[in-house]
């Protein structure tokens, strides 16, 4: 197994040095790589949002809105339709999905379905979905009484005609801010998500997407003054609006529509050349221009009104006719002002309102900050990882540690090529894969010794080590790939940046540990011929330990049971501090523009919004402040609104670093979506354990990690920390990790019941966990040393995510010794495990074999 040919060795450092090769732009600045050869790699890694700043943005459909803006649609159809065909009808009305009118005059009953025939004929749906759909279907539940009912398949076809629409709006608007690469999709059949990276001003996208941008060209109703319409009634065909001015000046608006935006060609923001102010000029197309010039030929000295979104903009005296097709839309603008709306104009108007249920802001400096902690965290974690392995092995850790380096490498390599987007989550995975990847080095070196202890040669010690590690590495890693996978379907945002960076890990460090180090270790002996077994500094564990493991399962079961009720009956009764990933909500960090942020005042500020629960709290420096809000009455829109409040009442003094908003609908989704993934990673470690091993191993397993889980939300509730999506990352990751040490306690037990087949089974457990402690206490020590860096040096925003994964470390190295080996013995191992002649001669006396 320690031979290679030639052909296997050009692959191997090929590989390695291709990972070198595209890892390497990281490293340069941008402004060099243009300067370098076209042949070399130049991608570098897309940074998150959360490293580099920027917004994240949720946009839905409201679908019953559609549906209801169909059905007015709908109505106006058939009172014109009726009126066209002079058929007498009353009770035109609607309810909740249909509208229904009476006919008078009974003769006229068939006259009348003749007239509405339209509304009820099939759609071809073209490119928004396959076929034809009837999007009204008509009923007479008595005689004259027509109802038309709108069809759920008519509703997902106006639905995903709107969903397409609008994201070819939103495109335009955000392509117009000047933005660098956005990324705008569709999320589901009723949103669009939106990132901007980079972008300095998310409070200007939030308003350019925020707004339908429906412009109309209506005449003033000067028939009547406006305030007696408002005490009053208006007059038929008429409605009072109001302007952007502050105070809000009232209108009587002509309802009918002269011009629309639809009949605009260009927008640019100018200046008008008497006043100098900003003004937005515009260009109409030909019929626009036609139908524009006519009604100011046929109004000249009247008032006409211009209308976005049943704002007046501005309403002006026509003194001329406007022939030319152009004009202009003066008011109060700012420069930025003129500039946004002649943006919405250009875009055009969105077909629906959209409204934004998820935010998430980072500001540039909160990004730049971000980055160089994680780049200290992690400087910091290799140094101790690679120390630490020096320590225990000699040279052999300086395999593991060329190994290591030959990990990250391609680590960085593969997220590069694949434009894969790595965020502060991500260099969590990363840091944590530093941890875990000398894990199946550690699995292979202390095997060799083991073989090595035997008897056996140094040469003869490393084939059969690796020989026998494979299997256990595989096993072991496999599991916590399976929690990486599961954490990408089911996670959002970061969280799918930490499982791409976790799966990738696991499969580089398989790579290298299976190709690499065994190459180096090669290598080694060829050259070195060494005699004797290197060894590190010290022995963190003896050799042929002795452990009495099992004497204790009963204390230990005891302990446990006491913890998970304890953890069970905490969560129930106190509950958890749940993040507004959970609950909904906001969540803001500011930092003061001065030397120190005043709690105190921050707090007199925001009681008087009326905002609910407010908590006001120092994070971190004492420029910083966390800002929660919890959840407004009034829904989405509601929790715009509030932190639109918190801005305009603190921006004056405190720069926002931070903005995370979630609307009650996307918080449901969330805690769903992070409870399955839980249960859902569960569920297929079992399949594979049950697969790999016997069903006792796949149990034990699954109730010891369960065990970990338990005792994790004991920990948030216990320690106060706040529950979000990272803290589900958190859990799955010790899921994985849990399963993986349990697997390779497992995989060694199985190994000895086929070796020792008449050894009773609370001897062999001991005798496992015994030959397998050495590889637990390093591989725990290495993973806790990552963390523990990235805990102290990696920044707040992260420090709650390794806290809870510290412990989480803590507790699956102990339920893989007290509780997933003592489960065998529960679950009576030995009789099923091997074949009945060979259980009849290795029965022994039952107190020997009870728990």
């Amino acid at each position: 197994m320690l031979h290679f040919s030639r052909w296997k060795t050009i692959l191997i450092w090929l590989t390695v040095l291709a990972g070198i090769l595209y890892a390497a732009p990281n490293l340069v600045p941008a402004s060099t790589l243009a300067s370098l050869p076209n042949w070399l790699p130049k991608q570098q890694l897309t940074l998150g949002l959360d490293l580099q700043g920027g917004s994240h943005i949720l946009l839905q459909i409201d679908r019953q809105d559609l549906a209801n803006e169909r059905l007015e649609a709908a109505r106006d159809e058939v009172r014109t339709s009726l009126r066209d065909a002079q058929i007498g009808y009353t009770g035109l009305a609607g309810t909740a999905n249909s509208i229904q009118v009476r006919i008078r005059d009974q003769g006229q009953i068939e006259a009348a379905k003749s007239a509405l025939e339209r509304l009820t004929q099939p759609i071809s749906t073209g490119l928004f979905m396959s076929g034809s759909v009837t999007e009204m279907e008509m009923t007479e539940p008595e005689p004259g009484l027509l109802r038309f009912t709108l069809t759920e398949a008519g509703v997902d076809y106006r639905l995903a005609a709107a969903l397409t629409q609008s994201i070819e709006v939103v495109g335009r608007r955000v392509n117009e801010l000047g933005t660098t690469e956005p990324i705008i999709q569709r999320q589901g059949s009723e949103r669009i998500m939106v990132q901007v990276p980079g972008l300095q001003d998310p409070q200007r996208l939030k308003d350019i997407l925020g707004q339908t941008a429906k412009l109309t060209f209506q005449m003033v109703d000067q028939s009547m003054p406006v305030e007696e319409a408002i005490s009053g009634r208006p007059p038929a065909g008429s409605t009072v609006l109001y302007s952007t001015d502050e105070p809000q000046v009232p209108y009587l608006i002509e309802n009918r529509i002269i011009v629309s935006g639809e009949n605009l060609v260009d927008a640019q923001a100018t200046f008008d050349q008497r006043t100098n102010e900003p003004v937005v000029s515009f260009r109409f197309d030909s019929r626009g221009a036609t139908r524009f010039g006519q009604a100011t030929q046929a109004n000249v000295g009247r008032l006409f009104s211009i209308i976005l979104d049943n704002e007046v903009i501005s309403a002006p005296q026509i003194r001329e006719p406007i022939l030319g097709g152009t004009g202009q839309i003066s008011g109060s603008f700012t420069v930025e002002s003129a500039n946004d709306l002649a943006v919405l104009l250009r875009a055009g108007a969105l077909p629906v309102d959209l409204t934004i249920v998820e935010e998430r802001t980072v500001g540039p400096s909160l990004g730049s900050d971000s980055i160089e902690a994680g780049q200290f965290a992690s400087i910091i974690a290799g140094f101790l990882v690679i120390g630490f392995m020096l320590f225990a092995y000699g040279r052999l850790g300086l395999i593991a540690n060329i190994a290591l380096l030959a990990n990250v490498a391609l680590i960085i390599a593969v997220l590069s090529v694949l434009g894969a987007t790595l965020t502060l989550p991500g260099i969590a995975g990363i840091v944590l894969t530093m941890g875990m990847a000398v894990d199946s080095n550690v699995i292979i070196f202390e095997r060799v010794r083991e073989e090595n202890r035997q008897g056996r040669s140094i040469v003869q010690s490393m084939d059969s080590g690796f020989k026998q590690a494979l299997a256990t590495v595989v096993d072991a890693n496999v599991t916590t790939l399976i929690a990486a996978v599961i954490l990408f379907f089911l996670g959002s945002g970061p969280i799918k940046g930490f499982a791409v960076t976790l799966a990738i890990g696991i499969v580089t460090t398989v790579f290298t540990a299976f190709t690499l180090t065994r190459w180096l270790v090669a290598f080694w002996l060829r050259r070195q011929r060494p005699k004797a077994m290197p060894s590190g500094v010290m022995r963190l564990v003896p050799d042929d330990t002795r452990v009495p493991f099992m004497a204790f399962r009963k204390y230990a079961f005891t302990l446990s049971l006491l913890l998970s009720i304890a953890s069970a009956v905490l969560f129930f009764t106190v509950g958890m501090n749940y993040g507004i990933d959970f609950r909904g909500g906001s969540s803001i960090e500011v930092q003061a523009k001065g030397q120190q942020a005043d709690i105190g005042d921050i707090r007199e500020r925001l009681t008087g919004l009326e905002l609910g629960e407010v908590q006001v709290q120092e994070f971190g420096s004492t420029r910083d402040v966390l800002i929660r809000i919890g959840t407004q009455g009034g829904g989405d829109i509601a929790e715009q609104s509030a932190v639109g409040k918190v801005r305009s009442a603190l921006e004056s003094d405190y720069e926002f670093r931070r903005i995370e908003v979630v609307g009650p609908t996307v918080s449901s989704e969330l805690a769903f979506n992070g409870t399955m993934g839980v249960l859902a990673s569960l569920l297929a470690m079992l399949v594979y354990i049950w697969i790999r091993f016997e069903w006792q191993f796949g149990l034990g397993a699954i109730i010891s990690t369960f065990h970990d889980v338990i005792l994790m939300i004991g920990f948030y509730v216990v320690a106060g920390i706040e529950f979000n999506l990272t803290s589900i990352a958190a859990i799955l990751t010790i899921v994985g990790y849990s399963i993986n040490d349990t697997v390779v306690v497992y995989d060694r037990v199985r190994e000895n019941l086929r070796r020792y087949k008449r050894m009773p089974i609370a001897e062999l457990l001991d005798l496992s966990m015994n030959q397998t402690l050495a590889r637990t206490v390093l591989t725990g020590v290495t993973t806790l040393f990552a963390l523990a860096a990235l805990s102290i040096w990696g920044g707040e925003v992260i420090q709650s995510f390794t806290v809870a994964m510290i412990f989480g470390i803590l507790a699956g190295t102990y339920s893989s010794i007290f509780v997933a080996g003592p489960l065998l013995i529960l679950f009576k191992l030995r009789p099923g495990a091997l074949s009945p002649e060979e259980t009849a001669a290795a029965k022994e006396p039952p107190a020997r074999q009870a728990l």
